[in-house]
């Protein structure tokens, strides 16, 4: 099974931009990728369940899919049904506070959240969502015929609870991958002079020692160029780093579920937070700084996003759901054509076959779905909203305007094989390799936790104690906190 999650933001311009490439790129296709293959439909419907005239609210991340949701498939609804969909876009810490404030005071201001994989099961324990199924199975009129959870991949699991009943409907999934630049890898004047210091060819990196050697020979052949040999998502102060090193990192030297086993991190109490295998993976990925752009202390998932799209970095890890607009839009990527996917390095080989048996994995597997709170004042006419988006008569162009894929369908259609071709095989990868990546444990206490361990993370990247050391804290301050919570 996949299990999935993400967290991102992208600026406001480059994401219009990016859509409007695909879209105009895409305009000959027969399907729309946006109109509803059920329309009336869903205008009837709106009228028996009285949601036509209706205004529904949600929020959500400002991501490209986040996004293609607000200026493609709302009006698209709106049209097709008389109703308003009023959609906050924002940034990831102000999504969440504000859906969780929401729900735990009981507001209602909101009629649909975006919940990543991870934070439902806070949400379930908390009752903060409504029951998709329930409200579809107990009402004919709210039943679609173009909508069926069955469409979609594995990832809908990770919305259900022990009954089996879903709790959001998928919008997104992707995963972070090993991004490079090909026509740096491929430079015949470039290979030569790393075969010539290395005494080995110039390839994508497929352990740690490589990829430090590529980081360390972009950087210095970049002096001058505005090119370092890597991106790092080490912004302190800011949990992307805490999830780059836990969720992108450590599972490449076989620290899986960050560290934790049985509610326990230390390696004395049977965990591997503080394990040799999580330190060697720490020290790798903090002692990369050194060959990466000066802005990477400040850097979440959105710079590097950018970051890469600026040319400064030969390689990196990056989330998926950038690739597209990163390869394909001339407007804001000085790299379109020049982007190859692929595994991220390992510290450990066995981690692989980890990740083709189940027993572990090698990278994360992000996404999310749209929930609706239990405290809407308008829980049908936002599971009418959740129905209209989940049909596989809108993924496609969904999926190429922001490189997110939730039906297994989604792959053959000609759109996204159009786009994969542009890509250099992202969507091809993401199929045939998604399975070795995964997304967050389903730890109810992920946030708490979190917390209490991000700290050391901030000081080990600002240089105020060893990568050792903070792995050492972290992990006896997450057993100190798990044992308060009842772990």
């Amino acid at each position: 099974m996949l299990n999935v999650r993400n967290r991102r933001s992208l600026a406001l311009a480059s994401v219009i931009s990016s859509l409007a490439l695909v879209l105009s790129a895409c305009s000959s296709s027969e399907d729309s990728g946006s109109a509803s293959g059920d329309d009336a439909w869903f205008a009837s419907a709106a009228e028996k369940l009285e949601c036509k005239g209706k205004t529904i609210k949600g929020v959500t991340e400002n991501t490209p899919p986040g996004q293609y949701v607000k200026s493609d498939i709302i009006p698209a609804f709106e049209a097709a049904t008389g109703m308003k969909v009023d959609l906050e876009t924002t940034s990831w810490d102000e999504m969440y506070s504000k859906a969780i404030n929401d729900m735990e005071a009981k507001t209602g201001i909101y009629d649909f959240v975006y919940i990543e994989q991870d934070i439902i099961y806070q949400y379930l324990k908390n009752d903060y969502l409504a029951n998709i199924s329930k409200a579809i199975a107990d009402n004919a009129d709210l039943q679609a015929p173009s909508f069926d959870f069955g469409k979609f991949t594995s990832f809908i699991n990770d919305f259900k609870n022990a009954d089996g009943d879903v709790f959001g409907v998928p919008m997104e999934a992707f995963v972070k991958v090993y991004l490079y630049r090909t026509d740096l890898f491929n430079d015949p004047a470039i290979k030569d002079a790393f075969k010539a210091k290395y005494k080995k060819d110039l390839a994508p990196a497929t352990n740690y020692k490589d990829y430090k050697d590529i980081a360390v020979f972009f950087t210095e052949y970049g002096k001058g160029k505005d090119l370092w040999g890597t991106t790092v998502q080490a912004v302190t102060g800011h949990p992307a780093s805490f999830y780059e090193l836990f969720e992108s990192i450590l599972p490449t030297n076989g620290v899986y579920n960050w560290g934790i086993n049985n509610g326990k991190a230390t390696s004395a109490n049977g965990g591997t937070m503080d394990s040799k295998a999580a330190k060697e993976a720490f020290a790798f990925w903090v002692g990369l700084l050194k060959q990466a752009p000066p802005e990477s202390k400040q850097s979440t998932w959105t710079e590097v996003g950018t970051t890469f799209a600026a040319g400064r970095a030969a390689q990196g890890w990056v989330y998926g759901e950038n690739v597209a607009w990163i390869a394909t839009d001339e407007a804001k990527s000085k790299v379109v054509g020049k982007v190859g996917v692929t595994l991220p390095p390992l510290g450990n080989p066995k981690v692989l076959e980890d990740s083709k048996s189940g027993a572990g994995y090698l990278g994360y597997y992000d996404g999310g779905a749209f929930g609706v709170p239990a405290t809407s004042k308008n829980i049908n006419c936002s599971v009418l909203f959740q129905q209209y988006q989940g049909q596989e008569s809108v993924q496609a162009k969904w999926a190429a305007a922001g490189s997110r894929i939730v039906m297994d369908s989604t792959y053959s259609d000609p759109i996204v094989q159009a786009q994969d071709e542009k890509t250099n095989g992202y969507y091809t990868f993401m199929k045939d390799q998604g399975s070795l990546f995964r997304g967050a444990p389903p730890y109810p206490f992920h946030t708490s936790v979190r917390e209490v361990v991000a700290p050391f993370i901030y000081d080990a990247i600002a240089g105020k104690i060893s990568t050792s050391d903070a792995l050492d804290k972290a992990a006896k301050a997450a057993d100190a906190e798990m044992k308060k919570l009842g772990y």
